[in-house]
């Protein structure tokens, strides 16, 4: 089954290239650890969700790219092109001439309306490609104008007319530092749509992956490359072929149907986040050994200490003993120290993969009371190594982390809203303070509902 690939604004498209690149790098590269019979069936399977038919022997991402400024998009296409290995659609991308000026507003009022049967079009040539369509993976930030206004405008066209398709939107939240003075009205603004016509949110921050930039790949001056090729392995780890099922050899069709089978029980928990170990420069790879008990150990301490990488985890965090309430669940303005979650999936990937003992993620202390620990955790494995790595461990969880950053935001936005600050500039282009209310209280019960996990 394949996935339609839909990158908005500057973020989405940069983050798009990578993502395909890390996609068809890892899916040809010699050091998959396996035969080649294995090695080809692998190649097939990535190749069917995400690339379409071959142009003189060079693969198509199934991808629309859109944006309001050209800049981006053409960079975007040469780079692909040059890379010999894969590339774009010929017809697959609408740009124009003018931005959305950082305005969530101007990208959902005024460009969404102006140009939606031109991208609806786009993206429905594309669909028409597919044998069988998995669903939508729709990547953009939520800070600026045009991936968070024009994206919420887009994602609630597929719903509309998709609405049997599945949507996973990736998200990149802002720095806390702010890059956009009104990043905190665009963010609330785009996670309250997405969160009506969306299946589920899978989001990154960008303050945690600079980290792991600094930390763990050791890179002196980071750029947004830099940070978009972490994301990109991260996205990789998660969505390239596994195994349908202990000791079987075929391969997952459906990713995002699985993803969401797994990880989304109830449509009012739909935020997910992706922890990988270990994650290193190439250089510290050649040097590195890993046992499956000692990255699963790190990657659990990892999830229950919300901590977003395996440098400088909270060994103190504990799951709570059962039936006494854990630190920090009854209100937000405590620490919260042991992360509580509602679903996880653990895939693995590499030598010895069956060896991998995941008893610690059956722990039911680790879950909501409400769900049983056999339908909250999941685990996909596959004795194909991901790019370089012999072993290598993805997580993605539906849990309280973004329990802070999000309350954060809200806070944020509602100090600037209750005196009025920049409100004219989205009112002028008819989004009305009721629609500011409406994603308050949406955004306040998305809140109150995790903390209460």
């Amino acid at each position: 089954m394949s996935v339609v690939t839909v990158q908005l604004g500057q973020c989405g498209n940069q983050i798009g290239f990578e993502v395909f690149d890390a996609l068809y790098n890892d899916s040809h590269c010699p050091q998959g650890l396996c035969s080649k019979r294995e090695n080809e069936i692998y190649q097939a399977s990535c190749k069917e969700r995400f690339f379409s038919e071959e142009e003189n022997g060079v693969p198509i991402a199934r991808a629309v790219l859109v944006d309001m400024e050209p800049k981006v998009i053409n960079q975007t296409l040469s780079k692909a092109a040059q890379s010999g290995q894969w590339k774009y659609g010929q017809h697959s991308c609408f740009c124009q001439k003018q931005g959305s000026g950082n305005n969530w507003a101007y990208g959902y009022s005024v460009h969404g309306p102006r140009h939606e049967e031109s991208i609806m079009n786009l993206i429905q040539k594309e669909v028409e490609k597919c044998d069988c369509l998995s669903g939508f993976f729709i990547i953009m930030s939520m800070a600026g104008g045009t991936g968070s206004g024009l994206g919420a405008f887009v994602t609630q066209n597929l719903q509309d007319q998709y609405s049997n398709s599945l949507k996973m939107n990736q998200i990149i939240w802002p720095y806390g530092t702010g890059e956009v003075i009104v990043q905190n009205y665009n963010s609330i603004l785009t996670l309250s749509h997405l969160y009506r016509s969306s299946d589920a949110l899978l989001v990154h921050e960008n303050d945690a992956v600079h980290k792991i930039c600094a930390k763990l790949m050791n890179i002196k001056q980071i750029s947004f490359r830099d940070i978009n090729q972490v994301l990109a392995h991260q996205l990789g780890s998660v969505f390239q072929p596994t195994y349908s099922m202990e000791g079987s050899s075929h391969y997952r069709r459906n990713p995002l149907g699985d993803l969401m089978e797994n990880l989304v029980p109830h449509p009012e928990f739909k935020m997910l986040g992706i922890r990988n170990i270990p994650q290193m420069s190439e250089n510290s790879l050649a040097y590195s050994t890993f046992t499956w008990a000692g990255l699963l150990k790190h990657l659990r301490q990892m999830l229950i200490s919300n901590s977003k990488m395996e440098e400088g985890i909270d060994w103190q965090v504990r799951p709570p003993l059962s039936g006494l309430p854990p630190l920090g669940k009854v209100s937000l303005n405590r620490e919260l120290h042991f992360n509580t979650s509602l679903a996880n999936l653990v895939i693995l990937r590499g030598k010895d993969v069956h060896s991998a003992d995941l008893g610690g993620f059956k722990d039911p202390a680790l879950y909501t009371s409400w769900l049983a620990p056999v339908n909250a955790f999941n685990v996909w494995k596959t004795q194909r190594a991901f790019r370089k790595y012999e072993k290598s461990a993805a997580l993605v969880s539906n849990s309280q982390f973004l329990l802070k950053p999000l309350d954060t935001i809200v806070g944020k936005a509602w100090n600037m809203f209750a005196s009025k600050a920049y409100i004219h500039q989205y009112t002028k282009f008819g989004i009305e303070e009721e629609d500011f209310l409406d994603s308050f209280t949406l955004l306040e019960q998305v809140v109150a509902s995790y903390c209460n996990l």
